[in-house]
């Protein structure tokens, strides 16, 4: 098979086009979610620290002191811009949070009748002794019906036969 029938087969895999659609919609969001820490949620922040830019936090390390980030960059000096690692964290939190919903919901969609907790608890098989999930009929481990025989005294399981 040649390189480009291998190369065609990748692509119409979906994995890449699914990887494709995430950097696209990942950009997009990057974009939206700059734009909303920048223009909205920075501004007032800023508001409260006494009308300051926190953009133009900045540490000269030069010595001298510069009214903004700008006028210290055109003056080429070293400085330790801070304000602009403290924007750049909140957008990171955010879209990792995002992120974060956008999984969340994934999931509740992928099994709709399936509520949370219900995969979370489990059970003991009394044959093998280890967890299975809680609405098990027959163990997954060692192959036991766990449905119980009730009799009139007491409730009885098959035996295992051991050679």
């Amino acid at each position: 098979m040649g390189i480009f029938q291998e190369f065609r087969q990748f692509m119409m895999r979906g994995s890449a086009i699914d990887m494709g659609i995430g950097v696209v919609l990942g950009a997009a969001l990057s974009s939206f979610v700059d734009s909303l820490v920048r223009d909205i949620l920075l501004p007032p922040i800023g508001l409260v620290y006494s009308r300051m830019n926190i953009e133009n936090l900045h540490i000269s390390l030069s010595g001298r002191t510069y009214s903004s980030l700008a006028e210290a960059k055109e003056a080429g000096a070293i400085t330790i811009n801070y304000g602009l690692f403290i924007s750049t964290s909140i957008r990171f939190l955010i879209i990792l949070f995002v992120v974060f919903l956008v999984v969340r919901q994934m999931n509740r969609w992928k099994k709709p009748h399936q509520h949370p907790s219900d995969s979370m608890t489990n059970k003991e098989c009394p044959y093998c002794c280890l967890s299975i999930p809680n609405r098990a009929v027959i163990c997954p481990n060692c192959s036991s019906s766990l449905e119980k025989k009730q009799s009139a005294e007491r409730t009885t399981y098959p035996r295992l036969k051991i050679k």
